[in-house]
């Protein structure tokens, strides 16, 4: 049976054009961003808040929400992710041979 896709992947397009990794941490950014929108959502938890709890201004925290700004620690996302009874998890994966 034939592949009915034609041409290379959209990673190996990324990566042709020499964006892949800022693609990828751009896209990884802007899903943690939505996940504590998220979770801040379900808790019932606003901005003001979650500025009081990080002990920052909730300016800050809008931008720390804003899924363009990608300047944001580790530590703060670490600290924002437990007040909305979350963990960030991080890893390390090996790269496959056809990449």
């Amino acid at each position: 049976m034939k592949s009915k896709h034609i041409g290379s992947s959209f990673d190996d397009f990324l990566k042709e054009e020499g964006i892949y990794e800022d693609a990828t941490s751009n896209a990884i950014k802007r899903v943690i961003a939505w996940q504590l929108a998220e979770a801040m959502k379900a808790k019932k938890i606003s901005k003001a808040e979650m500025a009081r709890r990080l002990k920052t201004s909730r300016t800050q925290v809008a931008r720390f929400l804003y899924p363009e700004n990608c300047s944001v620690q580790l530590e703060t996302t670490q600290k924002a992710a437990a007040i909305v009874s979350k963990r960030l998890v991080i890893k390390l994966e090996d790269i496959s041979r056809s990449a």
